[in-house]
């Protein structure tokens, strides 16, 4: 069954009171997309760092099952946007959602005028990217964790 996305599921502005689901969300991912570590360095993103964090709802559950967010970089010699801190729920991946929310935040970036945009994922999701239309920068094993490799991706808009 073909589903319209942007019927069945909706993009808005994180706020304070998703916290606890998206901790919930980051949990289901651990150990195959992230390390265990990585849960307290991603509840104090949303604390912290989190400029600007969207999440996805399921229109018929209300139930969160995906979020990421953008960065930015005004002070660099070129301006830039990174995407950060992309999670899909388990049960929802590969069905078109991670997709929706990355065009989302790209048309977002396009807006304020930003000419570059950079993620930094791992050898586990680089591939998502790379059919999104980013380009391999660089590598660095181990970076995330103990067996998750940086893969430093770029897209020019």
């Amino acid at each position: 069954m073909i589903h319209n996305y942007k019927e069945m599921h909706k993009i808005r502005c994180y706020q304070k009171e998703d916290k606890e689901e998206l901790i919930k969300l980051i949990q289901l991912n651990i150990p195959t997309y992230f390390e265990e570590s990585e849960e307290n360095d991603f509840a104090e993103y949303l604390e912290k760092y989190k400029e600007d964090y969207f999440v996805i709802k399921d229109k018929s559950t209300n139930q969160i099952v995906g979020c990421g967010g953008i960065n930015y970089f005004f002070d660099e010699s070129i301006p830039l946007a990174r995407i950060s801190w992309d999670i899909i729920h388990p049960n929802f991946q590969g069905q078109g959602i991670g997709k929706q929310l990355l065009l989302h935040r790209i048309n977002h970036i396009k807006n304020k005028g930003i000419k570059l945009i950079v993620v930094r994922t791992s050898q586990l999701a680089y591939k998502f990217y790379q059919k999104a239309g980013f380009e391999l920068e660089k590598t660095e094993k181990d970076f995330w964790a103990k067996g998750f490799d940086l893969y430093q991706m770029k897209m020019n808009l």
